[in-house]
């Protein structure tokens, strides 16, 4: 190996460890929020980049039709609750945000030629599409039995994962897509030429941390997921929502799943279930981190990165389980440091 291949190699493995960074970050806020490890995270991914493809070929995207059957779904049980409680007030409202909203979205996306829209425009239809399955998802399956143990929690996460990957079989069918190039700019660094694609990768991860940071430190919702995640019977006894601190974990973590699969989505073929492998690289990194820490989850998935990368060049066909492995004196160092208490 040279210094050129070397750099080839660190360059693509910054770039993945970007995105598994973001992924990190999503599954180690969910966990601290709500206990679920969130398995899932990975559709997400690709049902950001399949969309976004299926609005760049004119097609209507199938996780528009899922949006509405989970609007109808939630707004039936929401309805039929209130009706209960006597609260006839909420209804149009909640008919309004789980059902209008979604019809208004796919009504727009009927109206106007997504293809013929400016690139800017598709990737917000696209976030629009796919980030408020997040918040669904969690008042559908994960509301109702919040209080229940993480390992109730962890067999739920495993059905919407297939639940998921099955939907997105029938959505966007077995071939896989990729979407139009952000930006065809590179750079050359001594022999080795940089692409513009990957900067940009780069760049936006490092940006969404930034911003992620900010709302975490100078926000009263970011600060409010910041207590639940340190005492989620402490926040509730202080005003804050357990339900609320879900939702906004849930529709965070979409948000970052479906913008990490835009990201990547002009540098590789995403199929249907491509986001199952990439979430579980995340995973490692987040579990480096002790599903606890935010940097060091971070730290983890840019190592994972780095290691799948030069994993390629010199055992190709071990590469995936030399990442996978790489969690086990992780997993054996945590299990010796930390005291084992058992879960009420």
């Amino acid at each position: 190996m040279d210094l050129q291949i070397a750099l080839l190699l660190g360059q693509d493995g910054i770039t993945n460890g970007a995105i598994y960074a973001l992924l990190a970050l999503a599954l180690v806020l969910v966990f601290a929020v709500t206990r679920v490890i969130f398995i899932p995270q990975g559709e997400f991914v690709a049902f950001g980049a399949l969309t976004l493809a299926g609005l760049q070929a004119g097609r209507l995207p199938g996780t528009i039709w899922l949006l509405l059957a989970l609007g109808v779904v939630i707004s039936v049980i929401e309805a039929s609750r209130a009706v209960r409680e006597r609260q006839f007030r909420r209804i149009p409202m909640i008919l309004l945000v789980n059902c209008g909203v979604p019809l208004l979205l796919a009504g727009a996306l009927f109206a106007l030629s997504p293809a013929a829209l400016p690139l800017p425009l598709q990737v917000l239809l696209a976030l629009l599409v796919v980030v408020p399955l997040g918040p669904m998802i969690y008042r559908l399956a994960y509301q109702p039995i919040a209080e229940a143990s993480v390992l109730a929690l962890l067999i739920v996460s495993v059905a919407v994962h297939v639940t998921l990957i099955g939907l997105g079989l029938l959505f966007f069918g077995a071939e896989g897509s990729r979407t139009k190039s952000f930006t065809d700019v590179s750079f050359a660094v001594g022999d080795t030429l940089l692409q513009g694609q990957t900067v940009l990768v780069v760049v936006a991860s490092l940006v969404l941390i930034v911003a992620l940071y900010f709302f975490f430190e100078r926000t009263i919702y970011g600060k409010a997921l910041r207590a639940t995640a340190m005492n989620r019977t402490g926040a509730r006894l202080m005003g804050i929502s357990g339900s609320l601190a879900g939702m906004l974990s849930f529709t965070l973590a979409a948000a970052i799943g479906a913008f990490s699969g835009i990201l990547i989505s002009p540098i590789t073929t995403i199929y249907y279930d491509s986001g199952f492998l990439i979430g579980l690289k995340g995973f490692v990194g987040a579990i480096i981190g002790g599903l606890a820490s935010y940097p060091v989850a971070a730290a983890g998935a840019i190592l994972v990165g780095l290691l799948e990368a030069f994993s390629s060049f010199w055992a190709s066909a071990f590469k995936e389980v030399i990442v996978f492995t790489s969690i086990i004196p992780v997993l054996v160092w945590r299990s010796l440091k930390t005291r084992h208490v058992e879960e009420e």
